[in-house]
């Protein structure tokens, strides 16, 4: 090749070189690019979402709490519940089953000639409550065996004794405080001068009833004749008015019935009556004045509550029945107020405020009363 030719080779090779060098560079395809980083934004949007979902899931899972257990409350009664002394205790457990609290099972009318025993030994081991409530007047050594035998069972009972440890706690009525400002009300209405009130025992708790019913009777009218009859019952409707019809034969004008049966023997004369332990207007809504009441609500919540945190112990549970924690009141008078002398009413009112206050307290006498006083 001569050098005219190599040099022709030469430029021409030189200029494809500087051609190629001064073109612009092939661009990779973006595609390929924007494709890669989309995947990449949707794979952690999907991520972030899985997440949420989780979370979501995590919150309507949560279990709802159980409701909380209702204690199993059993009723030993050793009279019908119509009397009024087992009614009142029947009643407030009865509203606390109705409120939601407890369960609630009874047996009633068990007398006194040793079934007491044997039923609450049955309840005890086959119903396994965690509360027997009842009355153990003249079942008394049967109550204290059981209860000892079975201490895991609060056993709380009406007595006139007191309670034994770990696990028998004792109640009683303490309405004297009411029975005194009827006392004043009957010496109000009576125009003898004589009053009649029949009750159940020669018993202590039954005594400082009629004490104070007699105390509040003499505080209007120091002469006022009282008449006292026991029937020696806890149950017995027709022996109470017959007790009761012989009092308005001696001028007994106004009754007091302690015991059941005294209101329809006021109602054969359209005599005033005043009942006991409970509200009692409906047996005689225009001759039931109004009487000492009973309530067993502050009792019973005392009792359910303790059971309910695990602090129960034996006590005595007195105080939960008088008139300084809503146990004792007067029965609603039924618009009958009006029948009482202006001023005796007057005394009334000003002696309840005094023993709701505590500026005032009933004399509690358990000393058996005369039949005339």
């Amino acid at each position: 090749m001569n050098k005219r030719a190599l040099s022709l080779i030469v430029l021409l090779v030189f200029a494809a070189s500087f051609v190629a060098g001064c073109a612009p560079a092939a661009t990779p395809t973006p595609q390929v690019v924007i494709q890669t980083v989309a995947v990449k934004e949707t794979v952690q949007v999907t991520v972030q979402s899985t997440q949420l979902v989780v979370q979501t899931q995590q919150v309507l899972i949560t279990p709802t709490p159980a409701p909380a257990k209702k204690l199993k409350v059993f009723g030993a009664y050793a009279t019908p519940i119509e009397e009024p002394w087992d009614g009142v205790i029947h009643t407030a457990l009865k509203a606390a089953q109705d409120a939601g609290k407890i369960t609630y099972e009874y047996t009633e009318n068990i007398g006194y000639s040793g079934d007491m025993e044997r039923i609450l030994r049955e309840v005890a081991s086959s119903k396994q409550p965690d509360i027997i409530f009842g009355d153990a007047f003249d079942n008394e050594e049967a109550v204290r065996r059981v209860a000892k035998d079975f201490p895991k069972i609060a056993f709380v009972f009406g007595s006139g004794a007191g309670p034994s440890e770990p696990n028998l706690s004792v109640f009683d009525n303490w309405i004297h405080e009411p029975a005194y400002l009827c006392g004043m009300m009957a010496a109000g209405l009576s125009k003898t001068g004589v009053i009649g009130i029949v009750g159940a025992y020669p018993y202590p708790e039954v005594n400082r009833l009629i004490n104070a019913f007699i105390g509040g009777a003499k505080s209007i009218n120091p002469n006022a004749k009282v008449l006292v009859t026991f029937i020696n019952s806890w149950f017995d409707p027709a022996a109470a008015k017959e007790a009761a019809l012989a009092q308005m034969d001696n001028n007994a004008d106004v009754l007091y019935a302690e015991r059941d049966g005294v209101i329809d023997a006021a109602k054969t004369k359209n005599l005033f009556v005043f009942g006991n332990m409970s509200d009692q207007n409906s047996l005689a809504p225009a001759l039931v004045v109004s009487g000492p009441v009973w309530n067993m609500g502050p009792t019973v919540d005392y009792v359910l509550n303790e059971v309910k945190a695990g602090t129960y112990t034996s006590q005595d549970l007195k105080d939960f029945s008088m008139v300084a924690k809503g146990g004792a009141t007067l029965a609603p008078f039924h618009g009958l107020d009006a029948k009482i002398p202006a001023d005796v009413m007057k005394k009334v009112t000003d002696m309840k405020t005094a023993i709701e206050t505590g500026a005032a307290r009933v004399d509690i006498n358990e000393n058996e009363p005369k039949a005339v006083n």
